[in-house]
């Protein structure tokens, strides 16, 4: 005979795990009263849908940029899942700004060291598991980034589903900085400079460029100078110092925070969009 639960003691383990009014009172009654072991059949419950919707794809979410108090460290961090409903209920945002928050305090090495920190004695990766049981939608941290500057600069669109932070060698004017902010994440460049640019990003561009060439008819001889040409091109539209600047589009970024402060320079940035 199953057991009564009483509202209050409903509303306590709610209040330990943030599960929903009838996943706390089931897990009670089965658990016949005892507390740590409703904890664990309501993380249980969790990890099991979790496990059903790994294979789902997480195009949804909250992506949202920090930077720390004291202004030297930046972070981007996306908490995915599968739908805008979801991704726009209060509960889910709030977590989502509860883990950006335990991020940019800690600045974990990488995401595994991310899902291990802890939030009002639960795990980020427990937390999470514990949203997936009570939408039943696949949850997970799709995205972490940090960055380390003397100056840095966040952007995050108003939708939350792409975010920046910049950082510089040394202080600007703040609308200059959000200026730059804004810049990548409109224009998504690949790197600062050309020099900076990864080597599969440039050897894709030449095999892209001998190949048009190719195709155009162009002697075999000359697809490598023909496909070094529109490397050029390609690093002027899609580096963030030569690019035109979004708001003058008659400078490139550099000369622009150039006009600015001769010694500014763009260390490097952090961008993340779920619709990329």
């Amino acid at each position: 005979m199953a057991i009564e639960v009483k509202a209050t003691e409903v509303a306590k383990l709610r209040k330990m795990t943030g599960a929903g009014m009838m996943d706390c009172k089931n897990a009670l009654i089965e658990a016949e009263g005892d507390y740590d072991r409703a904890q664990e059949i309501i993380r249980e419950k969790g990890k099991l849908v979790a496990a059903k919707r790994a294979d789902r794809e997480t195009t949804e979410g909250s992506v949202i940029a920090k930077i720390s108090s004291d202004g030297k460290n930046g972070i981007v961090v996306a908490l995915g899942c599968e739908t805008d409903f979801v991704a726009k209920n209060e509960e889910f945002q709030t977590l989502a700004g509860k883990i950006a928050d335990v991020t940019v305090a800690n600045l974990p090495a990488d995401t595994e060291a991310l899902n291990a920190l802890k939030i009002d004695n639960f795990t980020v990766a427990e937390l999470v598991s514990n949203q997936t049981g009570k939408s039943g939608e696949k949850h997970v941290i799709c995205f972490y980034g940090k960055i380390e500057g003397q100056y840095l600069a966040s952007y995050i669109h108003m939708n939350n589903k792409l975010a920046t932070v910049v950082a510089f060698n040394k202080q600007i004017p703040a609308e200059v900085s959000e200026d730059v902010a804004m810049q990548v994440a409109a224009m998504a460049p690949v790197s600062v400079t050309k020099d900076d640019c990864p080597q599969n990003v440039i050897d894709r561009e030449m095999q892209i460029g001998r190949e048009q060439a190719r195709q155009e008819g162009k002697p075999e001889n000359m697809l490598d100078k023909i496909a070094e040409g529109k490397l050029n091109k390609f690093f002027k539209e899609s580096t963030l110092n030569e690019q035109a600047f979004i708001k003058d589009s008659k400078v490139s970024v550099a000369q622009y925070l150039k006009s600015i402060d001769p010694e500014v320079k763009i260390i490097g940035f952090v961008r993340f969009s779920l619709n990329d």
